[in-house]
């Protein structure tokens, strides 16, 4: 797992669910809803103590472009997450970084089985996210949960609990920097990660 997991894993399970629902011929064009669409995750702060302390953070707004043949790109930024509230302003060097594209999720997956849903239904699906962060490409598979809520409505949730790699998160400069902004010395080896997000019929 790379060092830009954080990031990449808790926008790409939302990107997927998108692009999983886009239909062809008489079938729902869906998008996801930026206000009901969001990922947490908890990081438990190590204090020079050794006391353990969680925190949870959130990246929101998530959203991106499905194509035609339903390929979905999701740029995620900075200001998408609930740091700059609590880190208040940003040195002038890491100012840039606010609207600055961290990473990019890029998925495609058949979209038939999604929008065969009939309300109340669920699927579960493996899907395969490709991200791009700074040059460096990866590629992950997620188990991701598909409910279909009502006619225009699809909720999105994890299959199974996911957690992420902390001490690869802390090899990030960038990560470890704003970590360290927030005051947090050390993190758990293990950063837990939820996401809820909702997809409507445009």
């Amino acid at each position: 797992m790379s060092s830009n997991t954080l990031l990449r894993r808790v926008a790409g399970v939302v990107l997927l669910s998108a692009a999983s629902a886009f239909g062809g011929v008489a079938q729902a064009a869906w998008q996801m809803d930026p206000s009901h669409s969001k990922v947490t995750a908890e990081v438990t702060e190590i204090t020079s103590s050794g006391q353990r302390i969680p925190h949870q953070h959130a990246l929101q707004r998530m959203e991106g472009e499905i194509s035609a043949d339903g390929t979905l790109r999701l740029p995620v930024r900075l200001n998408q997450t609930d740091l700059l509230d609590r880190l208040g302003q940003l040195p002038p060097w890491m100012s840039s970084l606010t609207n600055s594209t961290l990473v990019t999720v890029v998925t495609q997956l058949p979209p038939e089985r999604i929008n065969s849903l009939r309300v109340g239904q669920s699927t579960v699906e493996v899907l395969k996210l490709r991200t791009d962060a700074n040059g460096e490409q990866r590629q992950e598979r997620l188990p991701v949960r598909f409910t279909r809520e009502a006619e225009d409505r699809v909720r999105v949730r994890n299959a199974e609990p996911v957690s992420l790699d902390g001490k690869q998160l802390m090899k990030n400069g960038t990560v470890r920097t704003i970590l360290s902004l927030l005051g947090y010395q050390q993190i758990g080896d293990e950063v837990p990660v939820t996401l809820d997000a909702l997809l409507v019929d445009r």
